[in-house]
């Protein structure tokens, strides 16, 4: 793939427009204003190749061909759940990098986690996605090539997108911005942003300029513990931002947006489930417009971590809804064929 051609997916309308004429000077070829519809519709679709733009002449087509590439994901490996009909993607990029992304069936809908980066530099203990690293940011295009390649493969439409697959979104922020407007034209795959969730682990300036965007999209807080002390032992970033300077932004991004913050609670067996944990927990967050998503934690080879017993998680809870904190457990879906994201990707490293 030569990447000094134009990332054409990663372009909304108003892009394209302004990048016709251009091409139209590059190579002789001439297209008209009303392509840039044309051309922005097909690659919505989710084509591979421009030759299946069937109502573009054949020298635009060629001209496309010559000054631009379409990234999207090929399949590298594909598992699909005997328990609930969940979908993992392993995918590769263009340039060989793999990236994860899990299709989720729900009585709402279909829901699809993706990736933002390959790999990931955060450091969290319990994740595999940041075993190897962070290997490249990812482009709008290939986060939104994820969702097409899925409603390609499985023939379903996707109407709930979650950013919380391998890599910091925030990390990756004006490419993460880009791809939310993509995803959200009306003339594209158009899902609402009340339909989008964005995860960070507590990239506190990322909070603040995503509460600048103002879009009504829902931000996952992952707290995962509810002292500096327990944080900082389990998130390398909490050393950096603190959880009362995450806390503040927290409370600043609510201000502004008016939005409720979902918080992501891992339940790690031993670590920060016992009923001290959920009274400080609910202490902390008192007051605050919030909701609390415990998550079962995923088991990960390489971790020494083990996710909390049944009981403990239901104790969590009720402490939590006595101190008038909403929580619910997140169900788990695909654990016949390890649905987290990162180990999928670690895994296939490790073999070849």
């Amino acid at each position: 793939m030569n990447t000094e051609k134009k990332d054409i997916a990663s372009l909304d309308i108003d892009e394209l427009s302004a990048f016709l004429p251009t091409l139209s000077e590059e190579t002789g070829v001439k297209f008209e204003k009303f392509r840039a519809k044309q051309i922005f519709s097909w690659l919505m679709k989710g084509i591979s190749d421009f030759s299946e733009m069937s109502n573009i002449s054949a020298r635009q087509r060629e001209a496309l061909s010559e000054k631009c590439y379409i990234a999207l994901p090929k399949i590298h490996k594909k598992f699909v759940s005997k328990l609930d009909g969940t979908v993992k993607y392993l995918f590769e990029l263009y340039d060989g990098e793999r990236i994860e992304s899990v299709f989720m069936r729900y009585k709402h809908g279909n829901t699809i986690c993706i990736s933002t980066q390959a790999g990931c530099r955060m450091g969290c203990s319990f994740c595999a996605s940041t075993l190897a690293g962070l290997s490249r940011h990812l482009t709008p295009s290939e986060m939104l090539g994820q969702i097409l390649a899925a409603q390609n493969d499985t023939g379903e439409r996707i109407s709930n997108i979650v950013m919380m697959g391998i890599g910091e979104p925030l990390d990756n922020f004006d490419n993460s911005i880009k791809f939310l407007k993509l995803v959200n034209n009306p003339d594209g795959i158009n899902i609402g942003y009340r339909h989008i969730s964005l995860s960070t682990c507590g990239v506190v300036p990322g909070i603040y300029k995503l509460a600048e965007e103002n879009l009504p999209i829902t931000l996952s807080v992952s707290l995962h513990a509810p002292t500096q002390e327990y944080r900082q032992s389990i998130m390398p970033v909490a050393r950096k931002w603190d959880i009362d300077e995450l806390l503040k932004a927290c409370r600043d991004y609510i201000g502004v947006t008016g939005r409720r913050i979902s918080f992501e609670y891992a339940m790690i067996d031993g670590v920060n489930d016992s009923a001290e944990c959920a009274t400080t927990l609910a202490r902390l967050l008192s007051g605050m417009l919030c909701h609390v998503n415990l998550i079962p934690l995923n088991d990960v080879k390489e971790r020494d971590y083990k996710r909390s017993g049944t009981k403990t998680i239901e104790t969590f809870v009720k402490i939590l809804e006595k101190h008038g904190i909403t929580a619910t457990v997140r169900r788990r879906l695909g654990s016949d064929i390890n649905a987290s994201c990162g180990q999928l990707r670690r895994d296939d490293s490790k073999e070849e």
